[in-house]
């Protein structure tokens, strides 16, 4: 498992790397992701038509500065890679300070900052640098030098498959891997994703399968999307995007996936009520890849998980949001509580008793105290969860709701138990052979074996 020496490690290979959405630079941040998730690569080329969206042309940066008057470097790509908009076309020009402004972009309420900005869509060029250098500009000649290129290449995304589930279905995690040097915007995602598959592979069952996915921000899912809809609609139980992690929030947030109750909508409004997160209703105007699982008919289960959340602090898609403003330390919690969600996850599947019919004699088993006087009331089992009554009543409204349809999180609204405690129990119960063991379907042993005819070619596992 990722320690917290590694994970800083691992942060420290990847922040100052000049990633975009296509390119070398990505390329080489997910090669090194897949040194601890086994990634097949899926390459979707420049051109390709996916849904409404072209495959753009991959980007090659060399070289982007900007000279003053006086000959002095005003700005340059090398000493912060935010300093040129990304995805610029190559410029080689000389310019009237009046003209160059409108090629520059700076935080005025922020004067220290570098801001992000990008151009993926659209031919322009520009520069990014703190507003106090900006405003400090010599009325003069500019020389703006970007030494870029657009070449034929593909949109790469990363997968890895964790089959075993005995359920048949599948959740999703995914996060993006696009943004330049940026900590908790960018790396807190994938570094948790891949913190967590370590978790998730040693787990000794599993009633899910797991599908981890890294991508570029939104035309990767869309391309993952394009080949493997129908996959991925067949099979999916639910999914998470990683996104803004490693930030100071106190508490997990999860917006919840267009349709609004799927099994992981309905935990995490539990884990709510109980104190351990918060939840925000889902906004197609901004976030993350959910808009593209959710978006129109497709509309899969797919929500998103943050902690300090885009758009809410200052140094989103700024310099600022570097190793200083995330807790590297934190990491490590994080992985922890979102692998205690993805667990009690794995029992929020409908209950079903093996005896259908009537109550389950509990007293046989041990479950229900076998003499019934004032003085054993309070009594629950000879196996204690939870206190006096309260787990009798919780094993009660367990085997009674057991039909086929309602689930631990019905039984938790109903009673007002903690969720955790209910899984416990439900475990007990298994262990007595009371309630069902959902069993795989042979139909669906792998997601992604077969591919619909619109799938680009897969090469296989990235380069370690």
């Amino acid at each position: 498992m990722l320690t917290n020496a590694e994970i800083g490690t691992l942060f420290d290979e990847l922040f100052p790397i000049p990633r975009s959405i296509t390119g070398e630079g990505y390329r080489r941040s997910l090669q090194i992701l897949s040194r601890y998730v086994p990634f097949e690569i899926l390459k979707t080329p420049s051109g390709a038509q996916v849904f409404d969206w072209t495959v753009p042309d991959e980007w090659v940066i060399d070289e982007a500065y900007l000279l003053g008057p006086d000959g002095s470097r005003v700005v340059d790509f090398h000493e912060n890679n935010l300093t040129v908009v990304n995805y610029s076309i190559p410029v080689d020009r000389v310019i009237d300070l009046d003209e160059l402004q409108k090629h520059l972009h700076s935080i005025p309420d922020h004067p220290d900052w570098v801001p992000y900005v990008t151009s993926y869509y659209s031919k322009n060029w520009g520069f990014c640098l703190p507003h106090m250098r900006r405003v400090a500009l010599k009325p003069g000649k500019y020389h703006a030098v970007i030494r870029s290129s657009f070449t034929r290449g593909s949109v790469d995304c990363g997968y890895c498959h964790l089959s075993g589930g005995t359920t048949g279905k599948l959740v999703l995690i995914s996060s993006y891997l696009c943004h330049p040097s940026m900590a908790n915007n960018e790396l807190s995602g994938p570094i948790i994703l891949a913190a967590l598959y370590n978790r998730l592979a040693r787990w000794p069952n599993r009633r899910f399968d797991y599908l981890f996915v890294i991508n570029p921000e939104t035309i990767g899912s869309i391309c993952f999307l394009h080949a493997f809809e129908n996959e991925l609609s067949a099979r999916m139980q639910a999914g998470l995007v990683l996104t803004c992690l490693g930030g100071p929030g106190k508490s997990l947030s999860y917006k919840s996936s267009r349709m609004g109750r799927s099994s992981l909508d309905r935990l995490f409004h539990q884990l709510e009520k109980e104190g351990r997160c918060s939840t925000r209703k889902f906004d197609p105007s901004g976030g993350s890849d959910e808009r593209q699982y959710c978006a129109g008919r497709l509309n899969l289960p797919v929500g998103q998980v943050a902690r300090t959340i885009y758009g809410e602090y200052p140094e989103y898609h700024t310099s600022a949001d570097n190793k200083e403003f995330v807790r590297l330390d934190k990491f490590t919690e994080t992985v922890d509580e979102l692998e205690r969600i993805l667990k009690t996850h794995e029992h929020c599947i409908p209950l079903d008793r093996v005896e259908p019919h009537c109550e389950i004699q509990l007293g046989k088993r041990g479950l229900y105290p076998n003499v019934n006087a004032p003085s054993t009331w309070n009594d629950s089992s000879d196996t204690i969860i939870l206190d006096s009554r309260q787990q009798l009543r919780a094993i009660m409204y367990i085997l009674s709701y057991a039909d086929g349809k309602a689930d631990l999180i019905d039984v938790a609204h109903m009673t007002g138990l903690k969720i955790d405690d209910l899984c416990k129990i439900s475990a007990k119960l298994h262990e007595h052979g009371l309630l069902k063991v959902g069993t795989a379907d042979d139909s669906h042993s792998d997601v992604l074996r077969h591919r619909n005819d619109r799938t680009p070619d897969i090469v296989g596992r990235a380069a370690e």
